[in-house]
């Protein structure tokens, strides 16, 4: 499996396996603890799986976790989505750094995002398997959410949005959610 940092966003990374491909289809590792391990992440501290299923067009984001936030591995098990990583730590590195991935059911990559990061995606096929590995047990009232669409983070959707939440529709601008947090 391969590893490769994320210069977008400091602490994230793209893990790539190499799936074994025959008249079957193909069988591959996902999810290797040494590996997790060797990039000084914990991999005993994911205690929860979690999937979600897309039709294309779909949007799913921005969202993140307040208090100590909510690190975790996503990986789209069946079909495509572009994926999307927002670094809002004010102390990072990278901070307001955006970085894009288009991750598949064909390549099973993983994207690591770290705590205080916002996540999105949005399905690019007609059916997306959208898998999560998260480190802390899921709070709604913690749950934060910023507008997928907004001018000031210029995240370009390759898709229309043809369907999102109400939530996710609704939600405020990061400007908005920044100054929440700075209150």
């Amino acid at each position: 499996m391969k590893v490769t940092e994320v210069p977008e966003v400091a602490g994230a990374f793209l893990f790539e396996p190499t799936p074994h491909t025959d008249e079957r289809g193909f069988f591959c590792r996902t999810f290797d603890a040494e590996v997790v391990r060797s990039v000084g992440l914990d991999p005993g501290a994911f205690v929860q799986d979690s999937v979600s299923r897309s039709v294309r067009g779909v949007l799913r984001g921005l969202h993140l976790r307040s208090g100590a936030g909510e690190a975790k591995l996503v990986r789209c098990s069946y079909g495509r989505i572009f994926d999307v990583v927002v670094d809002l730590r004010p102390d990072s590195p990278t901070y307001l750094g955006r970085a894009f991935f288009e991750l598949s059911g064909e390549t099973q990559a993983t994207v690591y995002v770290p705590a205080g990061c916002a996540h999105g995606f949005q399905a690019l096929t007609g059916t997306a398997d959208t898998s999560y590995r998260i480190d802390r047990p899921h709070d709604p009232a913690e749950d934060v959410t910023i507008a997928f669409d907004d001018p000031d983070l210029a995240i370009p959707w390759p898709l229309p949005a043809a369907s999102t939440s109400r939530r996710d529709r609704e939600a405020p601008s990061l400007a908005e959610v920044l100054k929440q947090k700075e209150s």
